[in-house]
């Protein structure tokens, strides 16, 4: 029973590519800024800089 699992998570997980790994890290990013940014003065600034962040995990060749 434990194989077939650990056997049906290792498929899955080489079945996944890259692009959908790195959205699972990178909505919560994108949430968090989104909800930073409606701080006075400085949450546009917080926004961008984790929308950047974000674009760059994006961008990481898995």
């Amino acid at each position: 029973m434990r194989f077939s699992w650990l056997f049906l998570s290792v498929v899955v997980v080489f079945l996944l590519n890259g692009c959908f790994l790195t959205k699972v890290v990178t909505v919560p990013m994108r949430v968090g800024g989104a909800i930073i940014s409606v701080v006075p003065i400085c949450g546009e600034t917080i926004d961008d800089a984790i929308g950047g962040a974000a674009d760059l995990v994006d961008k990481v060749p898995l």
